[in-house]
């Protein structure tokens, strides 16, 4: 209440330093006049003493001269003010001056500020951030809050459950079969059990030891996000580190370390990391996700930031006349628009075929526009296509992993 109180006293100062001139050039006409009237009366006053003889003439004659040059200041002051406004009108003038500036600051500050938040200093919104990533919730607490949410589930034929069910039930008798353990995480995920491939693919990376590679890595960071529903906690921070640590321009760690950053009140460190990836030119999922935030981040840190042009996309691109038939279409039409956009790519990879960049591309702008059944489809077939390239399924099951969880909000945060 103080705060409002201050900042009332402060706007009618304020007002009051535009009111003044208003009011005191109303008392200035005002002492104009009377100085004429009295400097008339003085001029009367000489004539009657130098017809009653009480004045010689030249001492009348001086006192006229002075009395005159008087008069004339007082006149012409008098015509200075001229131009003031009427008492009514300079009294609704400052009513609307005094409701313009307590009032009108007063509402601006309500729309725009932040009412009833105590100070933030910068060393004490720094302290609040690193007291967010120190008490995060862990991977298992943030997998049963993603748990109760009501995510689309996979539905898959009941021949292909069957074989994952197995994998269940043998990859465990052989703790050190990799390709049983890379198999199960990659079958969990087609079927968004992300919790259960995340764990799949610990165990690959854990058998693999310093041997691990860094798509493996990030592989790994993927799941443990999407079966936290976008919660990046400090499992998966870890794992992002270690694939920083193999390489320092890893786009998966570079990406969710910035999330992690994004979702811990730090959106300037976010940025910093997200520009990069947005800026690298690099056709990637977690390019493509970093764009999707990259503006959000620079708006919060109070960063101005131009998008840059996206890196090529599989997706057909919209022509110079598309771009400037879609800023004047309505939101279904822009919705309509997009979804042509993706069923076209889908239908050249399923006549034609592509690359493992274009399939993940088509699962993400799926999950994007929240059509996850067909994306774990999508995956599905991925997989009979590039089957036996683990390289590749790695690059498609990043994108299936975070499709479901793209428009999600964090958990634990």
């Amino acid at each position: 209440m103080l705060f409002w109180v201050i900042c009332a006293i402060l706007a009618a100062v304020a007002a009051g330093l535009l009111i003044v001139p208003l009011w005191r050039a109303q008392e200035d006409e005002a002492e104009a006049r009377t100085d004429i009237a009295i400097y008339k009366d003085q001029l009367a006053e000489v004539d009657r003493d130098l017809a009653r003889g009480v004045l010689d003439p030249t001492e009348a004659e001086r006192a006229k001269v002075e009395i005159s040059r008087r008069l004339l200041a007082a006149d012409k002051a008098q015509g200075t003010a001229t131009g003031t406004a009427s008492k009514p009108v300079t009294l609704t003038l400052t009513v609307v001056i005094m409701a313009a500036m307590v009032g009108g600051g007063l509402w601006l500050y309500n729309r725009l500020g932040a009412p009833g938040y105590p100070d933030l200093p910068r060393n004490a919104r720094l302290a609040a951030g690193d007291e967010m990533r120190a008490n995060r919730v862990s991977q298992a607490e943030a997998e049963a809050e993603a748990a109760k949410l009501d995510l689309p589930k996979v539905d898959a034929p009941a021949e292909y459950l069957a074989m994952v069910q197995q994998l269940r039930d043998i990859v465990p008798t052989r703790p050190e079969d990799q390709q049983g353990w890379a198999l199960l995480a990659r079958h969990e995920a087609a079927l968004g059990n992300y919790a259960a491939a995340a764990e799949a693919q610990a165990k690959l990376v854990t058998l693999q030891g310093d041997s691990a590679e860094l798509q493996d890595i990030e592989l790994l960071a993927d799941l443990l996000v999407g079966a936290a529903a976008g919660f990046v906690s400090p499992e998966a921070e870890a794992v992002a580190r270690h694939a920083l640590d193999l390489d320092a321009d890893s786009l998966a760690g570079r990406y969710y370390m910035g999330l992690l950053y994004a979702q811990t009140d730090r959106p300037d460190v976010a940025f910093r990391l997200w520009r990069d990836l947005t800026e690298s030119g690099i056709d990637d999922p977690h390019v493509t996700w970093a764009r999707e935030q990259v503006m959000d981040a620079a708006q919060l840190a109070g960063i101005e930031y131009t998008l840059p042009e996206a890196p090529g996309m599989a997706l057909p691109g919209p022509s110079a006349a598309d771009v400037a038939a879609a800023s004047e279409m309505s939101a279904g039409d822009q919705g309509a628009m997009i979804q042509g956009m993706v069923q076209r790519l889908s239908d050249r990879l399923a006549t034609e075929g592509g690359t493992p960049e274009e399939w993940a591309r088509l699962i993400n702008a799926l999950g994007v526009l929240g059509d996850t059944d067909r994306a774990a489809a999508i995956w599905q077939e991925a997989q009979q296509v590039y089957a036996g390239n683990d390289a590749a399924l790695a690059t498609i099951a990043a994108a299936a992993a975070s499709a479901s969880a793209s428009a999600s909000a964090g958990i634990g945060q």
